[in-house]
Parts: structure tokens; C-alpha cells; sequence
């Protein structure tokens, strides 16, 4: 079942928001200890990958213009309007708002190449053990965001459903049309913007900075645009 690892990421991601909910009478003084920590390992995870790049234009390029597109689609708005829908729907939980979790939530639970990696390997290979891997993480981290932004962060569980489990129906027949040396280096940029996005994420989480990293989200886009036109280019001159 293709989708098995998929359903697993976005259970877990429920547990461990349902369990962060419970566990509300954590003291304040270790929630803000603990954020801190989740976001200099945020940072950590999106500097380490933020290097992989073989080819920093291609990076520089996809940021860029994906910045500019997301700017004027305005996407951050976009996520904060569809969390404040379902706060209006829902009712405020008395702490931490459904707007601010779901959106940080969704932004950290869908960007990277945890995601892309492991549905593509549950579609291509019905390997789930990268997504079961990333459910774990995404579970705990469930838990304490939470505990400190609300009960919003349990909502990301849906785009989480929605954007792996598209990858992994689409990766059934990737094969028939994606060459993989394509595919690898496409894999590879990815992970490198990916991975400024989560940086980014890492510096909001820490409460000094706000930046609208929804709105960097189609240089992914742009780098499967580029790392493509490169790919042909170099096969045909």
C-alpha cells in the first residue's frame, strides 16, 4: 500500500498533538527552554541541508524568483487566512491561536526532503521506513508546538495527508517519464532550498524574528524548473 507511510506521518503527527494537549501543564519556563532547543535543531537540520547543493545558482535562482512569485500570491497571507478560518469555525482554545500553530506546524512538517524523499520511496520502492522515521520526529515535535502554540498544530496533519500522499500516487508512475539522473539532481537542489526554508522556520520558531517562509515555498517549484531545463540542455549541446 503506497500510502501506508503517508497515513503513518499523519497519525502521528495527530497523537503527538492530541498527547501535547493533555500535557498543557507543562511549566512555561521549560516550554520556552524547549522551543529554543526544537528551533537551533530546526536551524541545525536546515543548514546542514542547505549545503548538499552541487550547484549554488541554481539555489540562488530558485529562491529569488520563488520568493517573488510567493510574494505575489501571497501565500503567507493565504495560510493565515485558511488558519483563521478554522478558528472562527472551531472557537479559540484559550491558548496560542489555530492560525499561528497550523500554519508553523504545516511549514515545518511539509518542507524538506524528509517528505519528498520518503513518499517517492513509498511510491517507487513501497519503502515506508523514511516517512515512519519522519512521523516519529514530527510526532514528538507535534507534541511540544502544542503544548506552546495550541491545538491548531493537530490541522497540519492534513496538508502533511494531502502533499505526501500526492507525491507518492504520482511516484507510481514516475518512472515511465522521469529520467533518475534528473530525478537525483532534482532531489539533490531541492534539498538545499529546502533546507534555507527551514532555517528560516528555525528563527521564527525562536519568537525574534518573523519571516514569511510560506511565501519562499515556490522556489521548490522553480528548482524542478531549472535543475529540468538544465538536465535537457546538457543532453542535447
Amino acid at each position: 500500500m503506497f500510502l501506508l507511510g503517508t497515513l503513518v506521518n499523519g497519525g502521528l503527527i495527530i497523537i503527538g498533538s492530541l498527547l501535547g494537549k493533555l500535557l498543557n501543564r507543562i511549566p512555561e519556563g521549560m516550554k520556552v527552554t524547549v522551543m529554543y532547543a526544537i528551533s537551533l535543531t530546526v536551524m541545525a537540520l536546515g543548514l546542514q541541508m542547505g549545503l548538499k547543493s552541487d550547484n549554488f545558482l541554481i539555489v540562488i535562482l530558485s529562491m529569488v524568483i520563488g520568493t517573488v512569485i510567493g510574494e505575489l500570491m501571497q501565500l503567507e497571507e493565504k495560510l493565515n487566512d485558511l488558519g483563521g478560518w478554522l478558528e472562527k469555525k472551531l472557537g479559540s482554545p484559550g491558548k496560542g491561536s489555530i492560525s499561528e500553530g497550523f500554519v508553523t506546524a504545516t511549514l515545518i512538517f511539509v518542507i524538506g526532503a524528509m517528505a519528498i524523499i520518503g513518499a517517492l520511496d513509498s511510491g517507487i520502492r513501497g519503502d515506508h521506513a523514511v516517512l515512519y522515521t519522519k512521523g516519529i520526529i514530527d510526532g514528538f515535535t507535534a507534541l511540544i508546538l502544542t503544548t506552546t502554540l495550541g491545538i491548531g498544530v493537530i490541522f497540519s496533519a492534513v496538508p502533511v495527508l494531502l502533499y505526501e500522499g500526492i507525491i507518492a500516487a504520482f511516484a507510481t508512475q514516475i518512472n515511465l517519464f522521469v529520467p533518475h539522473a534528473l530525478m537525483n539532481q532534482f532531489i539533490t537542489e531541492m534539498t538545499s532550498v529546502g533546507g534555507i526554508m527551514i532555517f528560516a522556520i528555525g528563527l521564527n520558531l525562536t519568537g525574534k524574528i518573523k519571516i514569511k517562509v510560506a511565501n519562499f515555498l515556490p522556489g521548490i517549484l522553480v528548482t524542478a524548473v531549472i535543475v529540468t531545463a538544465m538536465y535537457y540542455y546538457h543532453q542535447f549541446f
